[in-house]
């Protein structure tokens, strides 16, 4: 428990170096979603309204629960931007997530005092990728605070509580006052390691087409004699994006085994697996992808205490009562502090047989500092948080970690 607190007080320390000192919220960018019907318009932009809906019926889309949530959105979306003015902010609305990633430059970060995601997580992890340092080009940190515009219909963990979405303009004044805390969320730093120090193309997945991404220009490096000759390269090169949730890596198609090259820790062991891909997680995604990949349930639980020698005695029938609560406790543990600066690397499907894995006795999941991963995949990507992907073939390779300067700067209410 005392190493815990040295922790936790050093982590503070740490970050209370990146909190802004005065705070003032004057000007506030609000990222609203993009509602499906608008989705559907972009995709059919030469169909009137009555023409576009009529598709939608012939496709089997109950369009009047689609025309319901946009117009909820939209209602929930003028009440947030209503809030805000009415304490004094001026607000700019980037009014959906095609017009959000050209229009979010360095200068309209800098202009922000606060950002706000409007919608669900996928809005919230979108805005966070452009509240990066290193998107920015500065080490200005420009804070965000969500609001879930449909709390029935959407869980939105990153978001502030769900009664602020009944009344945000209670929430918005409690931020103007200064009533709140700062929330730290400890994001992944992602550095391609190679000859050259080129960056391949990322893709913009959020567009649901190949659209290449803005290029924000990173600087290559050279590494340091000792990590040049353990990983056999000679650059480095940061990529401009930090993982709130999750850093992906595996075969692009899904059915196709990753193969894969594990170091944890700077550590001498060369980690070989043959897999569905790799997942390294924050604290703030172990709620997400980590625990879908991790968790257990009661049948699983039931099956292992039905395989146990003495499985028909008292201790264990008792047990089989209950599986629920004892599955609810394991996938519980899988949590770990937003703040927390580990990483969590999860292997899916990790095939165990032969000589798979190598060593044998390389773990599926584990904390970690820091993990290279050199790729020997075919067809292969490197997916930052489900939105912007790079390509990650045999050969690549990649250095992933936690820097306090990277951590996201959130605000929190109860």
């Amino acid at each position: 428990r005392l190493t815990r607190l040295t922790v936790a007080l050093a982590r503070l320390t740490e970050y209370a170096k990146f909190t802004p000192a005065n705070f003032k919220l004057e000007r506030a960018l609000v990222v609203t979603k993009l509602s499906r019907y608008e989705f559907e318009q972009l995709r059919h932009p030469g169909l009137s309204q009555e023409q576009l809906q009529q598709k939608l019926r012939d496709r089997g889309t109950d369009v009047e629960m689609v025309l319901y949530l946009h117009n909820l959105h939209k209602d929930f979306e003028r009440r947030i931007v209503e809030s805000f003015q009415d304490v004094g902010c001026e607000v700019k609305l980037s009014s959906s997530r095609l017009e959000f990633r050209s229009s979010l430059s360095k200068d309209v970060m800098r202009w922000a005092d606060v950002i706000v995601p409007v919608g669900g997580d996928g809005t919230f992890l979108l805005s966070a990728g452009r509240a990066s340092p290193l998107f920015a080009l500065s080490q200005q940190k420009t804070p965000i605070v969500g609001f879930n515009s449909d709390p029935l219909h959407s869980e939105g963990r990153l978001m502030l509580p769900k009664h602020y979405s009944e009344n945000p303009a209670d929430a918005v004044s409690r931020i103007k006052s200064g009533d709140f805390k700062w929330m730290h969320r400890s994001r992944v730093r992602t550095t391609l390691l190679g000859s050259n120090g080129k960056i391949p193309e990322s893709t913009d997945l959020f567009r649901h087409t190949e659209a290449k991404m803005e290029q924000v220009t990173t600087e290559p490096e050279l590494l340091d004699e000792h990590m040049a000759c353990k990983y056999k390269a000679k650059m480095k090169r940061t990529l401009p994006y930090l993982a709130l949730n999750e850093v992906f890596i595996g075969e692009h198609l899904s059915a196709r085994v990753s193969h894969l090259q594990l170091v944890l820790d700077h550590q001498d062991v060369i980690n070989k697996t043959k897999c569905s891909g790799l997942c390294v997680s924050t604290g703030t995604g172990s709620t997400s992808w980590h625990t879908s990949i991790n968790r257990i349930t009661s049948a699983d639980v039931d099956d292992l205490l039905l395989s146990l020698p003495n499985s028909s005695s008292e201790e264990v029938v008792r047990l089989r009562k209950n599986t629920e609560e004892i599955a609810q406790r394991y996938n519980q543990a899988l949590l770990f502090p937003p703040d927390d600066p580990r990483l969590c690397y999860s292997i899916r499907e990790q095939i165990c047989v032969g000589v798979w894995p190598s060593p044998k006795n390389f773990k599926e999941r584990d904390f970690v500092q820091n993990v290279f991963v050199k790729s020997h995949c075919i067809d292969a990507n490197l997916v930052i948080d489900g939105s912007i992907s790079y390509p990650f073939n045999d050969g690549a390779k990649a250095l992933l970690e936690v820097h306090p300067e990277d951590a996201l700067l959130t605000i929190a209410l109860d």
